[in-house]
């Protein structure tokens, strides 16, 4: 079912021209994207509130996950589709949390199967204090390679900004 819904997500991308980011949030910014992209909607930036992420293409899956218990459902926007429609370049996007912690992940990473930034995890927004409101996520269980300390330690929960960069 996830592989259908990644394809679904791919399809709707690709029939999609980049988003003009001609409309501003109207609700609380949860995502500021800097750096080497090529479409703004504030300044030199992107801003997202969670209702202009929701309507970008949407990824779900099931996976279990080494801060949670069993297996969690996880909706959000691949980064692989937000790359592309921000316009994103370079080789390095630094990801950073609420609390300023911050992490490296390679531009290589967003791809089809790859990690999303999540909005919902079982149905549900999640709160500031439950890893939200934005978190991204790794399909844990559908790769062995998503199961290493590596990608773990790039699974930033509580995600506020992303900067891409060489």
């Amino acid at each position: 079912m996830s592989v259908l819904k990644f394809s679904t997500a791919l399809l709707v991308a690709f029939a999609l021209p980049a988003m003009a980011l001609d409309t501003a949030p109207t609700d609380t910014i949860v995502l500021t994207v800097s750096g080497k992209i090529s479409e703004h909607n504030q300044n030199d930036t992107a801003v997202f509130d969670i209702e202009m992420l929701s309507k970008l293409p949407v990824t779900e899956f099931t996976t279990s996950t080494v801060w949670t218990e069993g297996e969690v459902n996880f909706t959000g926007v691949s980064l692989d589709v937000l790359l592309e429609q921000i316009g994103g370049t370079g080789t390095t996007m630094f990801a950073t949390a609420i609390n300023d912690y911050a992490v490296e992940i390679p531009v290589s990473d967003a791809q089809v199967g790859g990690p999303i930034v999540a909005y919902l995890m079982d149905g549900q927004p999640m709160s500031v204090r439950d890893k939200g409101p934005l978190w991204i996520v790794y399909p844990y269980d559908s790769n062995a390679d998503f199961q290493s300390e590596i990608i773990y330690s790039r699974s930033i929960w509580q995600l506020d900004r992303i900067e891409f960069a060489n």
